[in-house]
């Protein structure tokens, strides 16, 4: 029997930043809904580190269910992975959300589907927290972000490094307060809404 897990191997570099970030800004118990978990090794380290929290990872495509779930088996606290489509509805009420890398890498109205949906599944307090790349002021954060950015373009003209003054402004239209900003290796912010 193939072994279905997919590895992403940026998840080995960030996933301990990102878990400090994590420790510092989830509430204490409840739910927390990853969109768009990708490989699912970050749920499932998350889920291992914080066990008095309980995970519910996501992906827009069935296929990608089976390998979340291989990452996660035996772990009592991590839910089986479900679809869930940024831009659609079907969202479990949640005490935080979780997205890590899916914002460049989606067109804009996948990040506003995101902000909504959010919006809809947290209670008051709730947060959600954003991980990736920005531009700061319309200016990219380094080099490499620049280059990237155009390297995401080239692919699909509806990516691109989104600005956090855009996300911000977007985020409080759907009731989030301005964001707390943790600057993370790698060029990458972790914006920190609350509800």
């Amino acid at each position: 029997m193939t072994d279905p897990r997919r590895h992403a191997p940026a998840t080995l570099r960030n996933r301990e930043p990102i878990l400090a970030v994590l420790r510092r800004h989830l509430p204490p118990a409840g739910l927390v809904l990853e969109v768009a978990s990708g490989t699912g090794e970050h749920a499932a380290h998350f889920a291992a580190a914080l066990p008095h929290l309980a995970f519910q990872p996501s992906e827009r495509e069935a296929e990608a269910l089976p390998g979340i779930d291989a990452w996660g088996a035996g772990l009592p606290n991590l839910r089986p992975a479900m679809v869930l489509d940024a831009m659609g509805g079907g969202w479990p009420a949640a005490a935080a959300v979780l997205c890590v890398n899916m914002i460049h890498i989606a067109p804009w109205a996948a990040t506003l589907g995101l902000l909504r949906g959010a919006a809809g599944c947290l209670g008051p307090g709730g947060v959600l927290v954003l991980y990736g790349p920005y531009r700061r002021g319309g200016v990219h954060t380094a080099p490499s972000n620049a280059a990237f950015d155009a390297d995401l373009r080239a692919r699909d003209p509806a990516w691109g490094i989104r600005d956090l003054e855009a996300v911000t402004e977007a985020a409080a239209a759907e009731g989030f307060a301005p964001p707390i900003v943790e600057a993370m290796p790698a060029n990458n912010l972790t914006l920190i809404f609350r509800r």
